[in-house]
């Protein structure tokens, strides 16, 4: 019998998938990217992507981009914020969140 494919199945594992979403950001000059490993510390996600951008637009476009590629790789977002002002992002995948800050308000 024919296996129709799990409609949950990640396309890729998290941690991987956090790992690209740092590269990604590093694609477009992001700052400081820093990847936690949460696992055993929080129950709200495995992994925290933290970058710097350095300016508003930088902040959104390095956003759109991790958004867009992942997208592309069958990892789509579950939950945006904060890119309309570009001052911070943040980008919700649920086993790993990105968060994309303006320099003055990482500090």
């Amino acid at each position: 019998p024919e296996m129709a494919p799990h409609a949950s199945a990640p396309a890729m594992p998290p941690a991987e998938a956090a790992r690209r979403a740092a590269h990604l950001a590093l694609d477009l000059k992001a700052a400081d990217v820093v990847l936690l490993d949460l696992k055993g510390v929080t129950d709200m996600t495995d992994f925290f992507i933290v970058a710097s951008g350095n300016s508003d637009t930088h902040v959104r476009a390095i956003a759109e981009h991790v958004q867009a590629e992942l997208k592309k790789q069958g990892i789509p977002v579950h939950h945006v914020e904060g890119t309309e002002q570009g001052r911070w992002a943040l980008l919700d995948y649920v086993d790993f969140v990105v968060h994309i800050f303006h320099p003055t308000l990482r500090q």
